[in-house]
C-alpha cells in the first residue's frame, strides 16, 4: 500500500479489466453488429481519461458522450475514435463539431437544418447521427418532424448520415410491452427513411435479443458492473470498490443519540465506528438508517443521519479487533454490489455511481493484468 492510500480518507478502485471483460461480452453477444461504449457522466463517475483508453486498446471504435465538453476528454484519450454527442447541436456550436471531428446526434428538424447549412457552408457532407423518438417523448425527431423527413427527403442533403438511432424506454422491465412497440415504430420508420445504419439498444436492450441489436448497439451501466437484467442474476463483472477510513470507535454504555437530529438512539452498550465519508463524497444521504458497509467481512447497519463528511456504523457484534480507527470498510464492493447499495436508497445503479465524488483517491488497475 502506498503512503498516499494510508493517509487517504476513502479509496475508489477501478478494475479496467473487468470493464473491459464487460465490454467484450456484450461485443461478443451482439455480433456482427458493432459494440460502442456509452462514457458519458465521466465515463458513469469512474474516470472517461481512464476508462477509453482501456476499452480503446480492446478494440472498441464508437463512444457516446451526453454533452460537448465530455467530448473534448473522450477525443483527447482516444485520437483515432468516433465520438458522438447525444446532446445535439448547440446553437453555434457547429465549428467545433467539426474541429474536433465529433458527431451531433441531432435531435429534432432545426438541429438538422443547422448541421445541413453549415455543411453547403463547408462544400461537403459532415456525418452525424439522428435520433427518432419512439416513445421517450424525450429528445429525437416526433411523428410531425418524422412525417416531415419522409416528405422532403431533401433536408438530409449535406448530412452524411451514419445511422438513424432511438432510445429504449423500458428495456430492464423485461414484461413490458413498451420495448416492443418501440421496436415495432423503429422499424416502420426506418422503412419510410432513406436508407443507413440503425442503432436501438441499449444495456438491457442487448439482452433482449437480436432484433433489437440492428448494426450498433451502446451499452453503458453494464460496462461498469450494473446490473441490465434485473430480473435475473448479474451478467457482469463488478468494476468498482469504494472503501473508508474509520476515524474514530465510540462505546456508548448508557442511553444516547447518535447524529444530526438525534435520529438514532440506542439503549444500552453499542459500539459506534464513525467513517471518513458523507454526501459531500456522493454516498448518498437517503442510505441513512437504512444502508450497511461491510466491517472484515461482515455486515454492519449505518445509523443515524449520514453528513456531509461522516458516516456512523453500529460495529457492536463485531470483535474489537475487527473495527479500529484508521481500518478501512467496504461500502462497495464485492460484498456491497452497486446495485444492493442503490436498492438501500431507494436510487438505481447509475446514480450511486455517477454520484462519486471527487475526494476519493483513485486506484486504477492494469486492464491487461494477469488475473
Amino acid at each position: 500500500m502506498t503512503d498516499l492510500n494510508r493517509r487517504a480518507a476513502a479509496i475508489l478502485t477501478v478494475d479496467l479489466g473487468a470493464v473491459v471483460a464487460n465490454w467484450t461480452q456484450l461485443r461478443d453477444r451482439v455480433a456482427p453488429a458493432e459494440c460502442a461504449a456509452v462514457v458519458k457522466a465521466d465515463a458513469y463517475g469512474l474516470g472517461a481519461a481512464h476508462v477509453v483508453p482501456a476499452l480503446r486498446a480492446a478494440g472498441c471504435t464508437t463512444f457516446f458522450v451526453a454533452q460537448f465538453e465530455e467530448a473534448l476528454v473522450v477525443r483527447a484519450a482516444a485520437p483515432d475514435a468516433r465520438v458522438l454527442s447525444l446532446g445535439g447541436l448547440p446553437q453555434g456550436s457547429e465549428a467545433d463539431f467539426v474541429g474536433n471531428r465529433i458527431w451531433p446526434v441531432l435531435n429534432h428538424l432545426g438541429e438538422v437544418a443547422a448541421w445541413r447549412r453549415f455543411a453547403h457552408a463547408q462544400g461537403k457532407a459532415l456525418p452525424a447521427a439522428i435520433h427518432l423518438d419512439t416513445g421517450m417523448n424525450r429528445l429525437g425527431l416526433g411523428p410531425d418532424e418524422l412525417e416531415a423527413l419522409v416528405s422532403m427527403p431533401e433536408w438530409l442533403n449535406g448530412v452524411d448520415l451514419r445511422f438513424w438511432m432511438t432510445h429504449l424506454a423500458c428495456a430492464d422491465e423485461i414484461e413490458s410491452p413498451m420495448s416492443a412497440q418501440q421496436l415495432g415504430r423503429f422499424r416502420t420508420a426506418l422503412a419510410r427513411l432513406p436508407s443507413a445504419k440503425a442503432s436501438f439498444a441499449n444495456s438491457s436492450g442487448i439482452f433482449h435479443g437480436p432484433s433489437f441489436h440492428f448494426d450498433l448497439a451502446r451499452p453503458g451501466c453494464a460496462l461498469y458492473g450494473v446490473n441490465p437484467t434485473p430480473h435475473t442474476a448479474n451478467p457482469m463483472r463488478g468494476v468498482m470498490r469504494l472503501d473508508a477510513r474509520i476515524l474514530q470507535v465510540r462505546s456508548i454504555d448508557s442511553p444516547a443519540t447518535v447524529g444530526y437530529g438525534a435520529a438514532h438512539r440506542v439503549e444500552g452498550p453499542t459500539k459506534i465506528a464513525t467513517i471518513a465519508v458523507g454526501y459531500a463524497d456522493g454516498y448518498l444521504r437517503s442510505l441513512s438508517g437504512r444502508g450497511h458497509v461491510h466491517v472484515d467481512g461482515v455486515a454492519a447497519p449505518i445509523v443515524g443521519r449520514i453528513s456531509m463528511d461522516l458516516i456512523t456504523v453500529d460495529v457492536s457484534g463485531l470483535p474489537d479487533h475487527a473495527a479500529q480507527p484508521g481500518g478501512l470498510v467496504e461500502l462497495i464492493g464485492p460484498n456491497r454490489l452497486v446495485d444492493t447499495v442503490a436498492a438501500e436508497a431507494g436510487t438505481i445503479g447509475y446514480e450511486v455511481l455517477t454520484s462519486l465524488g471527487p475526494r476519493y483517491h483513485r486506484v486504477y488497475s492494469d486492464p491487461y493484468a494477469p488475473q
